[in-house]
């Protein structure tokens, strides 16, 4: 018996949103190691990925993995237990992930996670020799727009190709000593005067009753009980995003649509960043930069900045940065007075 009209086409428009769904999850679930790069050449050597996930590496960097897989299995509970609904990426959101087609890397860059060291890495991972010291590459030239290509620059197929094929890695770090730390950079330094008439006025005009007229017109003397009112304003978002710098990881880098293969953490910085090195094989030409800071921001001085934080406020930011803390497995901070 043939079908009527109106059965055939709602079969055919079931079809196709199967085949739509199928190729999007294809695109978030776990790589097959093996699998084809984008547009670059097929390699010889082992990829990034298939030396992750193939089992039979160097005892050291086996020893590395267990606490990279542990994370990768807590941050994939996590997400399965707190994402409501999910959504799907356009290449818009997809900015912050760095591309290195010659070594098969993804990287999601988080601002104030190293990600400073891990771009002048990248920038000479992909630099064809015009660089060979990431330590000689000046800070300022490591953030500019187009030294580095991200994933947002390719077509759908090309993204969904590299997104199944490539090592994808993030660096994350305690949400409130990123916080401090990204405040002390940008409120406290007198340098950074673009910051302080982007975002220091308008948090100063807001926030500061009986403000004085040189505050409100250089914005140069934020306190953190400030910047946190501003921070926890439901009027913030609403007018705009957040700077990529307090902005929250999950909303920069997408772990929970984004398979990420390595976790890393800035507490672990050194050995992590290696074990990324040894996975794409650059190991023994390329050293991770270390840090040569005295006052890195830690758990102990991000305690003394929330330590005149009301309560209130310090409940209200929990919860706003509650998701990062709970998909990287980071405690509630002791000093915390939420209850």
């Amino acid at each position: 018996m043939r079908m009527p009209r109106e059965g055939r086409l709602l079969l055919a428009m079931c079809l196709c949103s199967l085949f739509v769904l199928v190729l999007y999850f294809q695109s978030i679930t776990k790589p097959e190691p093996g699998v084809k790069t984008g547009s670059s050449p097929r390699k010889s050597r082992r990829s990034p990925l298939q030396t992750l996930y193939n089992g039979d590496q160097q005892q050291e960097l086996v020893e590395a993995q267990r606490s990279l897989q542990g994370r990768r299995e807590v941050l994939e509970e996590a997400c399965l237990s707190h994402m409501r609904k999910r959504q799907v990426l356009s290449p818009e959101d997809l900015k912050h992930l760095i591309v290195d087609d010659k070594h098969s890397l993804i990287y999601c860059y988080v601002p104030k996670v190293a990600c400073t060291n891990w771009k002048r890495v990248l920038m000479v991972l992909t630099s064809d020799g015009r660089y060979t010291n990431p330590l000689a590459i000046p800070a300022n030239e490591a953030h500019v727009a187009g030294n580095l290509r991200t994933l947002s620059e390719f077509s759908v197929p090309e993204i969904n190709k590299r997104l199944r094929s490539y090592l994808k890695f993030i660096f994350v770090r305690e949400p409130f000593e990123r916080l401090v730390s990204a405040y002390r950079n940008k409120f406290t330094r007198s340098y950074n005067t673009a910051f302080h008439k982007r975002y220091g006025t308008k948090i100063i005009r807001r926030h500061r009753p009986h403000a004085e007229p040189e505050a409100l017109e250089k914005g140069n003397d934020v306190s953190f009980h400030e910047f946190v009112q501003y921070l926890v304003d439901p009027r913030t978002q609403r007018e705009e995003p957040f700077n990529e710098h307090w902005e929250r990881v999950h909303s920069l880098c997408h772990p929970c649509l984004i398979h990420y293969d390595v976790v890393g953490k800035y507490e672990t910085l050194e050995p992590d960043a290696q074990a990324v090195l040894k996975l794409a094989g650059v190991e023994g030409t390329l050293q991770f930069p270390t840090s040569g800071k005295s006052t890195r921001t830690d758990g102990n001085m991000a305690a003394r900045f929330f330590k005149h934080i009301s309560p209130f406020y310090q409940k209200k930011l929990f919860n706003l940065y509650r998701m990062d803390f709970m998909l990287f497995n980071y405690s509630t901070p002791e000093y915390l007075r939420t209850r």
